[in-house]
């Protein structure tokens, strides 16, 4: 039964579960839409290139939730307290609410709606090897290392080089997470990440 969700139902549901997600919440994403729009200069949603399943990329999407600029000029993790963070995106960021139209990437079958986070290239190249089985499925919306890391920005305001220290610090402790998921990927397991996300 596990196998047989893995390979089949896994899709199905993550593909009628973000259609019925978008319904429910389509009032909310209007509106955040409106405050994005109106309190910061640049587009409501932001796109970023991140690596999915056999090491596909695909545009991830978020509300937007920092000023425009060239984010090839900046190191690609942010900590509290970072400038670049709009007065609204602070408040999107810390009740994760621009992660939102990530649901758009799991109807497309980018994502699913639990699976490790989709990670930049820039970063996964540190960990190459361990990405190429984390990557033999889909990244998800949620997952152990997203609740467990929740407070992530938290944490890396505490470091002079917060690049630095994702890639030395957090992301090998994500990427233990993500292994054990991957592992024990059930149905029921799935539901109770994303109840306990929610929660």
């Amino acid at each position: 039964m596990h196998n047989l969700y893995r390979q089949y139902g896994k899709r199905w549901f993550d593909f009628f579960a973000a259609l019925i997600g978008l319904a429910i919440l389509s009032p909310i994403f209007i509106l955040l839409s409106m405050v994005v729009k109106l309190t910061s200069k640049g587009p409501v949603f932001f796109k970023q290139e991140r690596i999915g399943k056999n090491f596909v990329p695909f545009k991830m999407i978020k509300f937007r939730s920092m000023i425009v600029n060239d984010a090839k000029n900046h190191q690609l993790v942010t900590s509290s307290g970072d400038p670049r963070i709009t007065s609204v995106g602070k408040f999107l960021r810390r009740y994760k609410l621009d992660e939102l139209p990530q649901l758009v990437n799991v109807m497309m079958g980018d994502m699913s709606l639990v699976g490790p986070r989709p990670e930049v290239m820039r970063y996964i190249e540190h960990h190459k090897k361990e990405y190429e089985f984390i990557l033999s499925i889909q990244p998800g919306i949620t997952d152990n290392a997203a609740i467990a890391f929740r407070n992530e920005e938290d944490i890396l305001a505490q470091y002079e080089d917060p690049e630095t220290a994702y890639i030395e610090k957090i992301m090998p402790k994500k990427i233990a997470l993500y292994k054990a998921y991957i592992q024990k990927r059930t149905f029921l397991n799935d539901i109770g990440l994303i109840l306990k996300t929610i929660f």
